[in-house]
């Protein structure tokens, strides 16, 4: 069998594979051995730039495509002399973290919320995510290596897993959550296994809830209606204090009140940032005004949506506050500085994780109902959807004309009675209309997809936005 020679940037010119908000994304049948190796090889040699290792560790989420995927990773990791830890099936927080405790890269192999035919990676340098500069220095990298012609098993080391249970474990030396009883939203979630220890280890009684080995598609910005209904039916049921659930890889936490109504995950963020005392905030503009609102930070930079925006706005906030953190619309809180939580040590985690906001909320609500919190908020509410299969370039086609004429196409969608104040294009179209509700439009930075996000006082109001907008956005 003779292997050929490739070059990488070549290879990821024509694979149809791009980066997205978060990582690279695109088609099962376009991320080939040869793909996977190409960004492999691209990665180790952009990382040996700036970091001296000689490992880098390698996880998977439950798609189908995944494992074969990490298979060819490793190939081309020991092509170049380059040792792999491979840590099975984890949430990609758990991944990361271990590689930081260590100072080795690693690559995350996940499509995340997207659906099962597509897949994606995720890449993290030693001290955290990759930039977009990065993602650009990948890319364009000219890195040799060879074609992969055979995929050998990859045997799992448990050691990430065991060590993202004690991260949150650790945090309390009592059982905060005695008494409570909480359903987990199990589907296919890369962390379904992990999580039921978190939980009982806190004092928490588990119930599991609609395990599959089917993989779930769950997007924490758009839940669906199925979802809705068998949260509210499983905590009438069960009597559930709370529901927690993640997205495909676990960066992205989905948490219910008692009553089975799903928190939207920025003000899930909020609630953790504030129970947490975080003094300063980089969160992306489509998140809820809430949060300045609550006035309970000392600054809150607004960033552009996709978590390596957040974290680079750290690097300011780090020149005047102790403490900083952000978190995205998705929920997924992404912790910037160290903190102490009851005289322990937790360290940074400058990625989206779903553990962390869940457990710091709900030890926060260990006296009171979750829905008490939330009530205890300023009141603004969000709500958002998308359109599948929405061309990018038309998004960008109906954007560019509303930055043009915003009241033109206001009045296009139906709104003939409203007025804009103020846009914000920051990452889309941010309308701002006279009565201080909002209207957001946006193309997936991961999928050809249209998203739209909403807020107003009132969430009849802000769910009315997001449907008129995508029910009228098709026609234009």
């Amino acid at each position: 069998m003779i292997n050929t020679t490739l070059i990488s940037s070549q290879v990821l010119a024509t694979s149809g594979v791009q980066f997205g908000t978060s990582g690279a994304r695109g088609l099962v049948v376009d991320f080939t051995a040869n793909v996977c190796g190409a960004f492999t090889a691209a990665f180790i040699k952009v990382m040996q730039q700036n970091h001296s290792f000689n490992t880098i560790a390698i996880a998977i989420d439950n798609r189908p495509s995944s494992e074969s995927m990490a298979a060819a990773i490793a190939a081309t990791a020991k092509q170049l002399n380059i040792d792999v830890v491979y840590y099975g099936v984890i949430p990609t927080p758990a991944l990361a973290y271990a590689a930081m405790q260590q100072s080795i890269p690693c690559i995350m192999v996940t499509g995340s919320h997207i659906p099962f035919d597509r897949n994606g990676l995720k890449f993290y340098r030693p001290d955290g995510e990759i930039t977009k500069q990065d993602e650009v220095s990948i890319l364009n990298s000219d890195c040799q290596y060879q074609s992969i012609e055979v995929l050998d098993d990859l045997l799992v080391n448990d050691s990430a897993a065991n060590l993202y249970v004690e991260r949150y474990t650790r945090m309390f030396s009592d059982k905060p959550l005695s008494g409570k009883c909480i359903g987990i939203y199990e589907h296919s979630s890369a962390g379904r296994d992990l999580y039921p220890q978190v939980f009982e280890q806190l004092g928490a009684e588990v119930i599991s809830l609609e395990r599959t080995d089917t993989f779930v598609p769950i997007d924490t910005e758009a839940v669906s209606d199925e979802d809705c209904q068998k949260a509210i039916n499983w905590s009438a049921e069960l009597k559930l204090d709370a529901i927690f659930s993640t997205d495909g890889d676990g960066d992205r936490p989905l948490i219910s009140d008692e009553n089975g109504h799903w928190l939207r995950g920025d003000i899930l963020g909020l609630l953790c940032a504030e129970a947490l005392k975080i003094e300063a905030l980089a969160v992306p503009v489509s998140c809820n005004t809430a949060i300045e609102l609550s006035s309970k930070f000392a600054k809150v930079s607004r960033t552009k949506i996709g978590s390596p925006y957040v974290i680079a706005e750290f690097s300011a906030l780090a020149t005047e506050f102790n403490t900083f953190a952000g978190f995205e619309a998705n929920g997924g809180f992404i912790l910037g500085s160290d903190i102490k939580v009851n005289d322990t040590l937790t360290k940074s985690l400058p990625t989206r994780d779903a553990l962390l906001p869940a457990i710091v909320v709900l030890v926060a609500a260990s006296k009171v109902n979750l829905s008490t919190l939330v009530k205890q908020l300023p009141n603004r509410v969000t709500a958002s959807d998308r359109i599948k299969n929405f061309a990018t370039q038309r998004s960008q086609q109906i954007i560019s004309k509303g930055v043009e004429n915003p009241q033109q196409l206001l009045a296009q969608l139906g709104f003939t009675e409203q007025l804009v104040s103020c846009t914000d294009t920051t990452d889309g179209l941010r309308m701002t209309l006279q009565n201080n509700d909002i209207i957001h439009l946006r193309p997936s930075g991961n999928a050809p997809e249209l998203r739209c996000y909403a807020e107003s006082s009132a969430e009849t109001a802000a769910k009315g936005y997001v449907s008129r907008v995508l029910g009228k956005v098709t026609s234009l």
